[in-house]
């Protein structure tokens, strides 16, 4: 039986992949930290070593080096898993047999075929196309599904929708799941049911704080057909889903209002880009129990910039990593920023809407023309209709209403930037 050491500070990345290759018939271990994987390689010998390269720089190489020096381990393959990694730092790695290295968030059918590439025997992957999205605005999880329902994503799923409850620590789970370019038929009924158990399961949400944003008739009638379901209701209008979930108690919602201005035709009619590798979980984090040292770890390098005329904004957030080792650059104005940005490689940006010179949404657009492309969270105390309408045609999901607050803040990067899958 093959053997897989899997040294990951993720618990849900690892369980994933954990339960997975067991049930393909592979052996695995897990090391939750640096010693701990050390003290297993030497004792399994494995035919695989899955490593996390987030788990602190001494940390890391000291695994390479204790496998180099082991002639039980010195020839076993290694996949790293890492945020980010520059050209010097791969060089660094051909010594160790590492075989590949898989920037996060990472794509999950891309490991698995590499797994069994490797280990030399197939493993049973899903290759149904389908791209998930997961994110959470105003304690409501979104998730958007297009192009077709795929069993090992719907599984990935059920991690996102747990590490994000626990990050926001939303009390009143609420729900609204877009299926968008996608055509249903009766031989996605299996995974439909998977579907909508996963997300009752893992959010925990009662069946009236769910809504199923869809104009596929199947879906419809699936849904509507079935007793289990009943309360769940279906629409096919993203303002009116809105508007009914943040009419419902929650002291944290204060604006609603705003927020119920978001509309969903765009979202249903899009056409998804074509890949070659079916998808991408987005906006994942670790827990809020998660270490500072770790957080800091994975924003140390990062480079993060400010676009927004406010002054007190702009401090408010550089205060927000001042202590995580992040650079960040503040600019007064979207021409500024412009002025830069096709010479700075960024991490992530806030960007406020309304600014002098050139506003947040003309900026939206010359990053889309100059084919530049980095998580933005999209700042504004006026998210209007037709403003956030633009946003989302922008591909812009995520974004934070004034006046912010630090927590706020921190949660919404750590929700991008600590992507794991």
């Amino acid at each position: 039986m093959k053997q897989v050491l899997i040294i990951d500070e993720s618990p849900l990345f690892r369980e994933y992949l954990r339960v997975k290759l067991q049930e393909n018939g592979i052996e695995v271990n897990i090391g939750i930290s640096t010693m701990d994987g050390v003290s297993k390689m030497r004792v399994m010998a494995p035919d695989l070593i899955i490593l996390d390269y987030n788990l602190s720089r001494q940390g890391f190489m000291e695994v390479l080096r204790q496998k180099k020096t082991d002639l039980n381990t010195t020839n076993t393959p290694v996949i790293i898993l890492a945020g980010q990694i520059d050209q010097n730092q791969l060089i660094e790695l051909v010594p160790y047999n590492v075989k590949k290295v898989f920037s996060k968030p990472i794509k999950v059918d891309a490991i698995l075929t590499t797994i069994s590439d490797i280990l030399g025997m197939p493993l049973t992957i899903d290759e149904t196309p389908s791209i998930v999205e997961v994110h959470v605005n105003d304690s409501i999880i979104f998730i958007e599904i297009a192009k077709g329902l795929n069993r090992d994503k719907i599984e990935l799923l059920r991690l996102k929708i747990t590490e994000l409850i626990e990050l926001y620590e939303i009390r009143v789970p609420k729900v609204i799941i877009m299926l968008s370019d996608m055509k249903l038929n009766f031989a996605d009924a299996p995974n439909m049911q998977k579907l909508l158990n996963t997300v009752l399961q893992s959010s925990k949400a009662k069946l009236r704080y769910i809504r199923v944003l869809t104009k596929d008739d199947f879906a419809r009638q699936f849904i509507q057909g079935r007793k289990e379901y009943e309360d769940i209701e279906v629409v096919t209008n993203l303002q009116y889903a809105m508007e009914g979930l943040l009419a419902l108690p929650d002291s944290s919602l204060e604006h609603a209002e705003k927020k119920a201005e978001i509309i969903g035709d765009r979202i249903l009619r899009a056409k998804t880009k074509e890949s070659s590798e079916a998808m991408v979980l987005k906006f994942d984090t670790e827990s809020k129990n998660a270490s500072f040292e770790l957080m800091k770890n994975s924003l140390q390098n990062c480079t993060i910039a400010i676009i927004d005329d406010d002054f007190i904004i702009q401090e408010m957030i550089k205060n927000t990593f001042s202590k995580t080792g992040a650079t960040v650059y503040a600019y007064s104005d979207g021409e500024a920023f412009l002025n830069i940005v096709g010479s700075m490689k960024f991490d992530l940006a806030f960007l406020d809407l309304n600014m002098p010179k050139i506003d947040g949404l003309q900026v939206l657009k010359t990053l889309q023309f100059m084919n530049i492309r980095f998580p933005i969270i999209v700042v504004s105390s006026n998210l209007q209709r037709d403003a956030m309408l633009k946003v989302i045609q922008l591909g812009i999901k995520s974004y934070l209403i004034k006046p912010l607050n630090p927590e706020d803040i921190f949660r919404k990067s750590m929700e991008i930037l600590k992507s794991n899958f």
